[in-house]
C-alpha cells in the first residue's frame, strides 16, 4: 500500500474513533445514573484532561475540573438515587472533526432535552469544542469545553395534543 493512502486510512480511522469516543460519551451522559459504568465514562478522558464549561452561564453553572479523577468526581456527583436526570437525551449535529497526527479537535453543537429528579424540564444549546489525543493506544477526550448557547426551562416534552398534519 502506498504511504499516501496509509495516511488516508490512518486519518479516517482516526476521525472514526474520535467520533465514536464522543458519541460513546453523549450516550453515558444521556444514561447517566447509579449504574453507569463510571470507570468507562472517565476513561473517555486523557489523565491530563480538562472538562470545562465556558462563557458566564456555564462557567459559573459548571466551572472547571483538571485531571481524570477530577472529571470522574463531577460525573459521580450526578450519579445519585433518584438519579438527577429522569430523561437527558443530547443531539449532536454540525460535527467538524479535524486530525493532525497523534492530536485531533472537533466541533459540534449540541441540543440538550433534559427532565430532572424534580420534574422540571430543560432544553439547552451548547458549542463543544473538544481536543482529543491519543493515549495508550486509544483517542481520548483532552480538553472539553461545552458554552451554552441557549438555555430555557419547558414545561413538558411528551403530550397528548394533537399533531398537525395535512388532510388525507
Amino acid at each position: 500500500m502506498s504511504q499516501a493512502l496509509e495516511q488516508r486510512l490512518r486519518q479516517l480511522e482516526s476521525e472514526h474513533a474520535v467520533r465514536t469516543c464522543m458519541n460513546r460519551y453523549m450516550e453515558l451522559c444521556d444514561a447517566l445514573d447509579t449504574s453507569t459504568p463510571l470507570e468507562e465514562l472517565a476513561g473517555l478522558f486523557t489523565a491530563d484532561a480538562v472538562w470545562e464549561g465556558k462563557g458566564a452561564k456555564y462557567a459559573k453553572s459548571f466551572g472547571g475540573y483538571q485531571g481524570r479523577e477530577a472529571i470522574r468526581a463531577m460525573f459521580a456527583g450526578y450519579m445519585t438515587e433518584p438519579a438527577h436526570f429522569a430523561l437527558n437525551v443530547h443531539f449532536l449535529c454540525s460535527e467538524l472533526i479535524r486530525v493532525e497526527g497523534s492530536a485531533a479537535h472537533g466541533s459540534w453543537v449540541m441540543l440538550q432535552t433534559s427532565t430532572f429528579a424534580s420534574g422540571a424540564s430543560h432544553l439547552n444549546a451548547a458549542r463543544l469544542t473538544v481536543a482529543f489525543r491519543e493515549e495508550e493506544g486509544l483517542w481520548r477526550m483532552a480538553h472539553f469545553q461545552t458554552e451554552n448557547l441557549f438555555s430555557r426551562p419547558v414545561e413538558a416534552w411528551n403530550s397528548d395534543a394533537h399533531l398537525p398534519v395535512p388532510e388525507k
